[in-house]
């Protein structure tokens, strides 16, 4: 059900235009730029004046005096060249509140055309530690999976390591130089595996024989070598386990955990289909397929390298067939940042030549870094790269400041407190990530992001923590939830805020954007904030007041923690401070 009061409005501005003779594609409101002067406005009249050659006043007008006539509009105006301002009937945005109260899904509607989507966030690679710059994919993907599930679609999340590539090769080399064989390998846990693979990194872009070995192990690895696979089988599983605790702690889930390696089988499919249509050809030893160039160069794609094993581009290719053949998929959507945007350009473009994912829609979404006071991505103290578990660390370690120690609050001891600590740091980090357009990079700043006030994740919990506090109050008083009564002026705002939500969940879902419920659930606190100071519930003038500002709250804390649950946020039922914190 779609409780959204522009539909009310457009439906009779449609019969208004249609009475008239009026192009009714005009025929929409916008919620008012001048809430003061009016709840919504149509700008239809100024495109219809242009279009007939009329002044513009004079057609607002027309609609303006038809409009006076529907029986839940309380005024009309016309302002400016032609604005036309509408402002609704308390009784009317009442009743509206009333329905989304009522409603399991709180007035908001789902998609019409539902489908099957793939989702592609996270990537982390294998034999790494996960680090800050992993931050970003897996909670924005995450945000982006919840809100594609509530507006009726069917999604499938996937990991997508990388498991497969030349850095196996490089780890492998270099613990074959360090040991003299592969013996040790099962006894190496993730952080001496990530040691390995700095070594190594470094190793081959000093030394071009060690980089040329580490292209030979990886060709014999993806070619079966069984002491290679054995191996590598054991750095995959170690690195799984350690990436699978660090996306638990972000509360980051996953449908599949497909690596590159799943999708080896495919890529000599993909090879082949590629020379059965002619648009291979090899090249200096390598088989690539050539792309259209237009404004800008375009390197081919490599799809077998020289040495035989198969190039980056091609696993993504290969995993895009797999995923139409064995899902269906309608759409498949890829996170990540910008380095990876000529990437994805090459591979969208190869499985259209190939038509192996017709009528697929394939979308790249490309997201700023996390920076640190420099405006560079964020390091730590002594240079290097944060590691993501020593990030989620720091972030616990301030929420620990502001909360009570264990078995200060009767009720709270170790379990529950160190329960809270992770529910409000990783609200502090997701929401202080979300809350920034994707493509914007920001930056880290942990003394702004964990306190409890500003346009914060913490202050969005306590928001909701304050109202459960109210319900709990006003139940041990005997108030009752009634029909809701819009006297106030800060009652009427409030409802007109909860009236907005269908869209704001609609719009960040064709956007693929987060940060548009991350301000809508910033401002509607704040509303809230406004309201619960201007009305009391529990001293309101009558017990029909009380219980219709009852209802009013409760209908706000629903909404702030369905808005908190799209952005991969949990909502404590209540928000514990130490003393010293007020």
């Amino acid at each position: 059900m779609n409780l959204l009061l522009e539909n009310e409005l457009n439906s009779a501005l449609v019969a208004v235009f249609e009475k008239n003779g009026l192009d009714k594609k005009f025929a929409f409101v916008k919620v008012s730029d001048r809430s003061d002067l009016s709840d919504f406005q149509c700008n239809g009249a100024l495109a219809l004046a242009k279009i007939a050659h009329k002044n513009p006043r004079e057609i607002a007008s027309l609609i303006a005096e038809e409009l006076q006539k529907i029986d839940f509009i309380d005024a009309v105006s016309v302002d400016g060249p032609g604005f036309i301002n509408i402002k609704l009937k308390n009784e009317f945005i009442a009743q509206n509140t009333d329905k989304m109260a009522a409603d399991e899904r709180l007035g908001c509607g789902e998609v019409d055309d539902k489908h099957k989507v793939v989702l592609d966030y996270g990537g982390p690679n294998v034999a790494k530690e996960m680090h800050v710059g992993h931050l970003r994919s897996g909670v924005i993907g995450e945000s982006i999976r919840r809100i594609e599930k509530f507006v009726g679609n069917e999604v499938i999340a996937d990991v997508h390591l990388g498991d497969w590539g030349t850095p196996m090769g490089m780890i492998l080399a270099e613990i074959i130089k360090t040991d003299g064989n592969l013996d040790k390998v099962e006894s190496y846990d993730i952080a001496q595996i990530t040691e390995f693979y700095k070594r190594a990194n470094i190793r081959c872009k000093e030394d071009e024989t060690a980089k040329e070995d580490a292209r030979k192990i990886t060709a014999e690895l993806q070619g079966g070598n069984p002491q290679y696979r054995k191996a590598w089988q054991h750095l995959r599983s170690e690195s799984i386990k350690a990436i699978k605790e660090n996306y638990e702690q972000l509360d980051v889930n996953f449908d599949l955990w497909w690596g590159e390696s799943d999708a080896h089988e495919t890529c000599g499919e993909i090879v082949k289909i590629a020379r059965e249509k002619g648009v291979s050809e090899i090249d200096e030893g390598a088989e690539i397929i050539r792309l259209e160039e237009s404004n800008k160069p375009k390197p081919p794609v490599i799809m077998v390298k020289s040495d035989g094993a198969f190039g980056y581009q091609l696993t993504d290719i290969a995993t895009i067939k797999m995923r139409y053949d064995e899902f269906s998929a309608d759409e498949i959507v890829y996170f990540t940042d910008s380095r990876q945007a000529l990437h994805f350009e090459q591979v969208f473009e190869v499985v259209e030549k190939l038509g192996i994912a017709p009528n697929v829609k394939l979308k790249h979404i490309v997201f700023g870094t996390v920076n640190g006071a420099d405006g560079k991505p964020f390091k730590t103290r002594d240079g290097g790269v944060m590691n993501l578990e020593t990030l989620i660390e720091m972030s616990k370690d301030k929420v620990r400041q502001s909360l009570p120690k264990a078995g200060e609050v009767e009720g709270y001891g170790e379990k529950e407190i160190e329960k809270l600590t992770s529910q409000i740091a990783v609200a502090a980090i997701k929401f202080q990530d979300l809350k920034n357009t994707i493509v914007s990079g920001y930056i880290f700043e942990l003394d702004d992001f964990a306190k409890f006030e500003g346009k914060t994740g913490p202050y969005i919990q306590y928001a909701i923590a304050r109202i459960n506090s109210v319900l709990r109050k006003a139940k041990a008083n005997g108030i009752n939830f009634g029909k809701v009564i819009l006297q106030a002026p800060e009652e009427r705002t409030l409802a007109l805020k909860l009236a907005q939500i269908h869209n704001v969940v609609m719009r960040a879902h064709n956007e693929k954007e987060p940060s548009i419920i991350a301000d809508y659930t910033y401002n509607l606190a704040q509303t809230f904030s406004t309201f619960y100071n201007a009305c009391s519930v529990m001293n309101a003038e009558s017990a029909e007041l009380a219980s219709s500002r009852l209802t009013l709250a409760k209908l706000v804390r629903d909404v702030l923690t369905l808005m908190l649950y799209l952005l991969g946020i949990e909502a404590p039922e209540v928000m514990l401070k130490a003393e010293n914190q007020g």
